[in-house]
């Protein structure tokens, strides 16, 4: 039996873009298929390589098991991990090197409806091909940070915790709440951990609570057009009325918005105050002002969805701050600058209104899952997640730039620029769906405007992600798309 020499391996850096645990993966996959270790070979035993690398032992053996799950190795219990005789692909990442050393193309899709159900499946699931969805909500991999999420789930696994045996609290962990109302202190919303906060599983479920809470069939909502086009759909599920809000670059058009709500008398108004999807711009003060004044004069709630707030640099407004959760409903999560599958949301709302929305979360599903919520609380606790929403930023604006000097080359370029956010809302200068149709024959999945629109009418824009520009493939077939139409 050959045992792969340990001297083959070199130490992960400390001050790197990638994770050590990426590092270490990479590294592997590379000495495998460079150095073409022999089928059969014995790696090193854990313990040895954590040494030899400086590292703990958990990451030797996530990064062990990530290499068996992508088909670089077989795990033999009691013998070791071994190099494959045949790497399987199995997950994105393994699928698209195959196709790539096979010299295959992205797997053609052909929609017969562009609609919001076929963008959701087509950005969710595995495409098998080279390219990535450049609608997608969804952060690179190599942005976030696997072992920051894997150490905390390590760490509340290795607790003591009977309480993990029950249904948990019906708001939500305690600690993670107070957690959580530091953090809104620190924008300015003032809220007590008791008395006004709820944990629910993602912003969709917290959507979900406030849209039945606070409405009934018929009523009217109001929506900024563009905006987040799940809504449209959950939306029309419960039978209100949706009227759109044309957005500008400093919020909805105020003029408009008053003359929709004096003659609709809406019962809420979903916006995104801070980076807004699709645009990516922000709210102006004199904005914030002037629709908290109607509310309050025309008696209706305001959703306002933070879900990409933590990407601005700081000092975006909120209104809630201005507010002080009376009519504001205040939502936000940690899927997007954490982990997809970390589905842990809450929304901030006035002591009454909690209290029916806790009841209604109750009688919907009971509880959100306590140990999720406890791996957030972990990372929190632990002072990490400051430093990684940092980097995150830095990877977000560095992309942006690129992704608009590009677009500047084709004189396509927004104005004004967005100066935050994953999001280019882009005039592509053509029928955006036509456009998405031909991207996604070619394996790019482009998300056409009129789905960001409750009209549902055509469009000539489409909402770009700037982790496109994490591949220069990706860039170079979707400039070719843009200029021969």
């Amino acid at each position: 039996m050959n045992t792969v020499q340990i001297d083959a391996f070199e130490p992960p850096l400390r001050q790197h873009d990638q994770t050590l645990l990426e590092q270490i993966v990479r590294m592997v996959e590379h000495k495998i298929t460079s150095l073409g270790l022999r089928p059969g070979s014995r790696l090193p035993s854990i313990r040895a390589m954590a040494e030899h690398l400086c590292v703990s032992r958990f990451t030797v053996v996530e990064a062990y098991e990530q290499l068996t799950m992508k088909g670089w190795l077989q795990a033999r219990r009691g013998a070791g991990y071994f190099v494959n005789a045949r790497p399987i692909p199995r997950d994105a990442d393994s699928l698209s090197a195959h196709h790539a050393a096979a010299g295959a193309s992205a797997q053609p899709i052909t929609p017969t409806t562009m609609d919001v159900s076929w963008l959701l499946e087509s950005t969710l699931r595995d495409m098998g091909g080279r390219f990535n969805p450049g609608t997608s909500a969804l952060m690179p991999k190599a942005w976030l940070d696997s072992e920051l999420v894997a150490s905390a789930i390590r760490s509340v696994g290795r607790t003591p915790c009977t309480s993990l045996l029950g249904y948990g609290d019906a708001r939500g962990y305690l600690p993670l709440r107070i957690s959580l109302t530091e953090q809104l202190q620190n924008i300015g919303i003032a809220a007590h951990a008791e008395q006004h906060l709820l944990l629910t599983a993602g912003v969709t479920h917290a959507t979900d609570l406030a849209l039945r809470t606070l409405t009934t069939p018929g009523d009217t909502v109001l929506v900024e057009d563009p905006a987040w086009y799940l809504v449209f759909a959950r939306l029309a599920a419960a039978g209100v009325r949706v009227v759109g809000v044309p957005r500008t670059p400093s919020g909805p058009d105020l003029n408009i918005l008053e003359e929709l709500v004096r003659t609709h008398r809406p019962k809420l108004f979903f916006i995104n105050s801070a980076v807004h999807n699709p645009t990516g711009y922000s709210l102006s003060p004199r904005s914030a002002h002037t629709i908290l004044k109607l509310a309050q004069e025309y008696d209706f709630h305001i959703l306002e969805d933070d879900t990409y707030g933590e990407l601005h640099p700081g000092g975006a407004i909120r209104i809630a701050a201005l507010d002080g959760l009376e009519r504001v409903l205040f939502t936000g999560g940690f899927s997007k600058p954490l982990a997809a599958g970390l589905r842990v949301g809450y929304i901030a709302a006035s002591s009454k209104l909690t209290t029916r929305l806790t009841e209604l979360k109750m009688l919907s599903g009971l509880t959100t899952p306590e140990l999720p919520e406890r791996v957030l609380q972990h990372i929190l606790a632990s002072g990490l997640y400051s430093k990684h929403l940092h980097r995150l930023r830095q990877f977000v604006d560095n992309a942006r730039m690129q992704a608009l000097d590009f677009l500047q080359s084709l004189d396509l370029a927004p104005q004004p620029a967005p100066h935050a956010g994953l999001f280019i809302w882009l005039n592509c200068q053509q029928d955006s769906e036509q456009l998405a149709r031909r991207s996604a024959a070619q394996g790019l999945i482009l998300a056409p405007g009129r789905l960001f629109s409750p009209a549902q009418v055509p469009d000539t824009h489409i909402r770009l992600s700037v982790s496109l520009t994490e591949s220069a493939e990706t860039m170079a077939l979707f400039k070719k798309l843009l200029t021969n139409p």
